[in-house]
């Protein structure tokens, strides 16, 4: 029985790699680079070690070029290495997505929705936007997780989700990044601090203050005008709690572990309720933009490019005014 022809692969050399690669090859390195260790690679993909080693030894050879240094006791990926590691990540994430391309569309439509976004997401413009998409799409599913803005940009550059919201700081190479809304962070401390029912604080009032905040909390990272405002209140450096969860810090804050940042307008009720109590006024209260992501080289289903097309007009038909919170006076608590 005569060998079936692979199609004309276009030349010679790397143009062949397609055809002559062992794919699952791809599959164990990209394992290996997770875990940054053989060993643990081994254990995640149920093989032996020499198998894992051998994979990756293969590969190598295939590539014509080193991948990772590995010695008795450390591991790390090479130049190439993580080249092809970003890589991996892109083409896994749209061979995860291929039943949600493939997906039948009759007359209604069909379609699975992934939205990865940062922690408390409070804007009416995506709650409209869901119920509005749902109503005339029931048959269109979501799935909605939350992580941190780093993993959120790391989650769409993998193609592993529809649309991304977070903060970023620079431009994200290969992604669409498009102002969602701006949020305005005020300082806030919990009921037992000493600080708690003061009026007229001034920043002099909180130097040297312990504080509870956000991992990004640092000056040239997505909360850098918080940062700033910090820096000009000579806050302590001694940070006794920090999250990349606003939950959580909103949790620490209100127990008392120190003063720190939060958006105003998602703390609105906690002001209202007493549990919160805002340090400065609103006019010091510094801006953060919240963005939207999409990664243009992912394969959309119709459910997806219909609720994007969707979110998109209703942020372009809202002025930038209407979707900019926390900017103006703090309700008296009850």
């Amino acid at each position: 029985m005569p060998e079936p022809e692979q199609p004309d692969s276009g030349g010679t050399g790397l143009n062949t790699i397609a055809w002559d690669l062992d794919w699952n090859l791809l599959r164990t390195f990209m394992v290996i680079a997770q875990e940054q260790s053989i060993t643990r690679a081994a254990r995640q993909l149920n093989q032996k070690q020499p198998s894992v080693s051998n994979a990756l030894r293969r590969l190598e050879e295939t590539l014509g070029c080193q991948l990772a240094e590995r010695g008795p006791r450390s591991f790390a990926l090479t130049h190439h290495g993580e080249a092809l590691f970003q890589e991996c990540k892109e083409m896994f994430g749209t061979v995860g997505r291929l039943p949600n391309i493939i997906q039948d569309v009759h007359d209604n439509v069909r379609g699975h929705i992934k939205i990865l976004m940062t922690s408390h997401v409070i804007t009416p413009l995506l709650d409209d936007t869901l119920r509005s998409f749902h109503e005339n799409n029931p048959k269109a599913t979501f799935s909605i997780s939350v992580k941190g803005s780093q993993e959120v940009i790391e989650a769409i550059q993998a193609k592993e989700g529809t649309l991304g919201i977070c903060l970023i700081r620079d431009k994200m190479e290969g992604l669409d990044a498009r102002l969602f809304y701006r949020e305005h962070f005020g300082f806030f401390c919990g009921r037992n601090h000493p600080l708690f029912g003061r009026k007229n604080i001034t920043l002099a009032d909180l130097r040297g203050e312990q504080r509870v905040t956000f991992y990004t909390d640092r000056l040239g990272d997505v909360l850098h005008p918080i940062a700033v405002l910090r820096g000009q209140a000579q806050l302590s450096d001694a940070v006794t709690g920090v999250s990349n969860n606003l939950e959580e810090v909103r949790r620490m804050i209100m127990a008392g572990l120190g003063i720190g940042p939060l958006p105003i307008h998602v703390v609105e009720r906690d002001i209202l309720m007493g549990r919160l109590w805002p340090l400065l006024p609103v006019e010091k209260a510094p801006a953060v933009d919240v963005y939207t992501l999409q990664n243009p080289r992912a394969v959309l289903n119709a459910a997806e490019k219909e609720f994007l097309k969707l979110l998109d007009r209703n942020v372009r038909e809202t002025p930038l005014a209407e979707r900019t919170y926390g900017n103006t006076p703090y309700p008296q608590p009850l």
